[in-house]
């Protein structure tokens, strides 16, 4: 697979694992746990969708006739496989097989398009492909045809919910006249090529094993309090680290209900939630907050809600408190994690202030505050969080992307800019990459973004840099309104009455309706900054 190195995960873990592999991973892959809940209770209702329930049961017997499908195809243990789809139960039934033919899992977000699948899909040397047809106005079917004569390793482009000998109902019907083999499956082996979501640079891709994963949703149930019988609901996409695991897995880890969701809609979710007395969610925060005005417009109180872990894009302070009152029994907070370290936080459930206040706290994970040249700084300073953990990813699919990333006793370098205090409370302050440097002094983004979104006509505010001909970089903001627009002179008062330096004032203003966001809702600022760059350089 691409240029992944042949480590032998089991007897020779990657350097960052060895401390503590053996003991905290447990020798299980999704495949052997999805046998035990079927033991369990098999016409549990596992995965539900818009057009299907599906018990435990049914998902183990399509995903045996799938596997079984995809060997008789010539698929064999290592090869990857991809799917690009919706929040659909038919990803549930691919990953399941995936694992039991020894088959490795890349999942492809809905919104990239030839150039971002091209790239992905040849870098992993996927040997197949799964798309729908038609989603969003998009023909994803007719996309991966046009990839194929590209990518000399992919020979399979099949579809879901289609039409044809190459569909998923095909495969299916073909795989139960066929006898599956089963195959020995190291669980601390490669099961799954992740890109990232490419805020900046070329999109890398992270590896996971089925022991990774399977230590983070253990861990996170356990901490959350999630129980066996359990319902959840699932609006992030499934084809990101926090909809995938969450939303595909942890019904095998914890025993759990997914609700999946194919594309966000408030009032659906209200519903959904009512109707299978759904606890809690993964989700990044936009949806909190759309949830929590929707539930107080309906005057509904959703008691059964107990949890809501929200991150991938800025959290107001205020937001955590105002979302609790709104309902009956919700513990909201805030989580903080990357597709190389999932959820370095756990969030404080208990904790009303440095849940709302903080990014989470330290769970399982060693956390390192660090200077530019490395080294390790004071409680509470300010610097670049490291972390290492056994949630922590494999490696990326290029070595030499791993070497760059992790430092050489083992921690990820996250690129985020945070403090970690004595309670082992850890808060973003920003990205390393976010600090304007203004005629040699660097401010931070987080500071005058915290600031402007305490204004009364502010919903959200976005700070980034910009071209500037004297001082190389001056202060751009990007606002979207409550209502309407309000007049900068009232934004700049603001921000000089707060008491920041005049140089943190923002320099330009831009009103926007939304801003450009990654799947898993985190503001695209190299997007931002690309904007206004040409604006400024074309004289606007």
């Amino acid at each position: 697979m691409g240029n992944t190195a042949p480590w032998n995960w089991l007897e020779q873990p990657p350097a960052h694992h060895r401390d503590h592999a053996l003991s905290d991973w447990r020798r299980e892959t999704i495949a052997s746990l999805a046998e035990a809940r079927v033991a369990e209770e098999p016409e549990f209702v596992a995965i539900v969708d818009g057009v299907r329930s599906m018990t435990r049961r049914e998902w183990l017997d399509e995903a045996r006739a799938l596997a079984a499908a995809l060997q008789g195809r010539g698929l064999e243990k290592g090869d990857v496989v991809a799917f690009q789809l919706p929040n659909w139960h038919e990803a549930a039934v691919l990953n399941l097989a995936a694992a039991m033919a020894g088959l490795v899992v890349n999942p492809i977000v809905p919104i990239y398009r030839d150039a971002e699948v091209r790239q992905m899909l040849g870098d992993c040397g996927a040997r197949a492909i799964f798309t729908c047809t038609q989603f969003r106005r998009f023909d994803f079917a007719e996309m991966a045809q046009r990839l194929l004569p590209d990518l000399p390793t992919l020979e399979f482009a099949f579809t879901v919910r289609g039409e044809g000998g190459d569909d998923f109902a095909s495969l299916l019907e073909e795989g139960r006249q066929l006898a599956f083999k089963p195959v020995d499956v190291d669980p601390f082996g490669v099961k799954m090529v992740l890109y990232t979501s490419g805020t900046t640079g070329r999109p890398k891709g992270v590896l996971h094993s089925h022991s990774t994963l399977e230590f983070t949703l253990r861990r996170s149930a356990a901490h959350w309090g999630i129980e066996a019988g359990d319902s959840a609901i699932m609006p992030s996409p499934v084809t990101h680290i926090s909809g995938y695991a969450n939303g595909l897995e942890m019904p095998l880890v914890a025993g759990t209900r997914t609700i999946l969701m194919e594309a966000w809609n408030a009032d659906e979710a209200l519903s959904l939630i009512e109707k299978h007395g759904a606890v809690g969610t993964v989700a990044a925060t936009p949806f909190l907050v759309e949830l929590a005005d929707r539930a107080r417009a309906a005057g509904k109180r959703l008691p059964s809600m107990r949890f809501f872990a929200c991150g991938g894009a800025a959290v107001p302070p205020d937001l955590i408190p105002a979302a609790n009152a709104a309902f009956e029994n919700l513990r909201a907070f805030r989580v903080f994690g990357a597709s190389e370290v999932p959820l370095v936080t756990y969030g404080w459930p208990d904790e009303k202030h440095l849940a709302a206040t903080t990014d989470g706290e330290v769970v399982d994970y060693e956390v390192r505050i660090v200077d530019d040249d490395g080294n390790s700084l004071p409680m509470g300073s300010e610097g670049e969080i490291l972390a290492k953990g056994p949630a922590m990813m494999l490696g990326y699919a290029d070595q030499a992307q791993s070497e760059d990333a992790i430092t050489s006793d083992g921690f990820f370098k996250t690129g985020d800019l945070g403090r970690l205090d004595a309670n082992g409370a850890l808060t973003i302050t920003g990205r390393k990459k976010d600090l304007i440097i203004r005629g040699g002094e660097n401010i931070s983004a987080a500071e005058i973004e915290d600031v402007l979104r305490t204004h009364p006509q502010i919903r959200d505010a976005s700070v980034v840099a910009m071209p500037h001909e004297r001082l190389g970089e001056g202060v751009c903001a990007y606002i979207i309104s409550n209502e309407a627009q309000p007049e900068t002179q009232s934004l700049i008062d603001h921000v000089m009455a707060s008491g920041l330096a005049k140089q943190k004032i923002p320099e330009r203003w831009e009103f926007v309706e939304d801003y450009p966001r990654t799947a898993s809702g985190k503001i695209r600022k190299d997007k931002l900054r690309a904007d206004v760059k040409a604006k400024v350089e074309g004289g606007a």
